[in-house]
């Protein structure tokens, strides 16, 4: 079994709902903080669940704390984004394996 944290941020006060996600402002500089974590494997998913602002991660990290210390530094955080709540989730069935092997 393995054991990730999630995370949902809400959208933050320089986030302008008129605009796609790759038109806000600081995007390319958001973008590649993100695919930065993704290549270490501290991100397993992510992305935004619906147009009301909300965005959801899959990390694998230590504790919530390591979680947080690791996305504090994206220029996204506290303007774009603001961080909600962190949950510790026990994966106990995961098809993605089964998957890749046919």
């Amino acid at each position: 079994m393995s054991t990730f944290l999630v995370l949902r941020h809400q959208s933050g006060p320089a986030w302008l709902p008129s605009r796609p996600l790759e038109e806000q402002s600081g995007w390319p500089e958001h973008a590649a903080f993100m695919d930065a974590l993704v290549d270490s494997g501290v991100i397993v998913l992510g992305g935004p669940l619906s147009d009301d602002g909300r965005v959801m991660l899959v990390v694998e990290a230590e504790s919530a704390e390591a979680a947080e210390a690791a996305l504090a530094p994206d220029p996204w955080t506290g303007s774009h984004l603001v961080p909600g709540w962190i949950e510790q989730w026990t994966i106990r069935l995961d098809g993605r394996a089964a998957r890749s092997t046919s």
